[in-house]
């Protein structure tokens, strides 16, 4: 029994290990993406789009693994809470990798364009995420409350920069027409990278419920307004045709 009880740690540890890799891999695809908006880079938003495949191979491969341990062992109360947040945290980091091929696609469209005005905020924006998504798989796998909110104070600064390019982007497209299709990409991109933040958030929620045992909304951006925006957003993605 001992024996088997030692296996099955190795493989919650083998868990965990996988929901790193998970989530260094579409750090990278939100890095890229970032890059071929900044740079201009077709090729590059191309690469972000087919890594979706790797990134949903990996999500299923760590589901399916989960739910094996569920259905053959025995896992004690907070063994169940670790492979529960597992499958809430793929989850969410498969979206996160969505959200990084919204932001190649957007990239691929304005690749011929000059910008108007140097990008400087939704990079900005783009680093605090990446550094979300870091700082909440390393609690995920420390189970480390430290970590998970300092994860929510950064959301906090997303959403500060995110109101302020609202404001400065629409301002531009009141004032110049001739902006509109270029500044709501940008807004778009801006968007996506707060919902990103929001997603990541409930992968610290979720870390904050593996430790203590109980559940609560740690931001702001959790409360109803948060899960209906969700669903506009999955209706929209649903809706919206393929970009090539």
């Amino acid at each position: 029994m001992r024996r088997i009880r030692e296996t099955f740690e190795e493989q919650i540890e083998q868990v965990q290990v996988d929901v790193t890799r998970l989530a260094s891999f579409v750090v990278e695809m939100l890095a890229d993406a970032m890059r071929a908006l900044v740079e201009q880079d077709e090729a590059l938003a191309d690469k972000v789009i087919m890594d979706d495949d790797v990134a949903d191979d990996l999500d299923l491969h760590i589901e399916q693994e989960c739910v094996r341990l569920l259905a053959l062992q025995q896992p004690m109360a907070k063994d169940l809470r670790i492979i529960g947040t597992a499958l809430k945290v793929i989850a969410d980091l498969e979206r996160v990798g969505d959200y990084a091929v919204d932001i190649a696609r957007s990239a691929k469209t304005l690749a011929d364009e000059p910008y108007f005005k140097a990008l400087i905020d939704i990079p900005r924006m783009a680093d605090i995420t990446i550094r979300m998504v870091r700082t909440s798989a390393q609690a995920f796998v420390k189970q480390d409350l430290d970590l998970v909110h300092q994860v929510i104070d950064e959301d906090d600064q997303v959403d500060r920069i995110w109101y302020h390019l609202l404001d400065e982007l629409v301002h531009y497209m009141e004032n110049d027409p001739t902006l509109i299709l270029q500044a709501t990409h940008l807004l778009l991109v801006a968007r996506y990278l707060e919902r990103i933040a929001d997603h990541v958030v409930n992968v610290a929620e979720r870390v904050s419920y593996m430790v203590t045992g109980q559940f609560e909304d740690l931001a702001l951006s959790h409360t109803a307004a948060y899960e209906e925006q969700e669903a506009m957003d999955q209706a929209h993605r649903e809706d919206s045709p393929e970009q090539s």
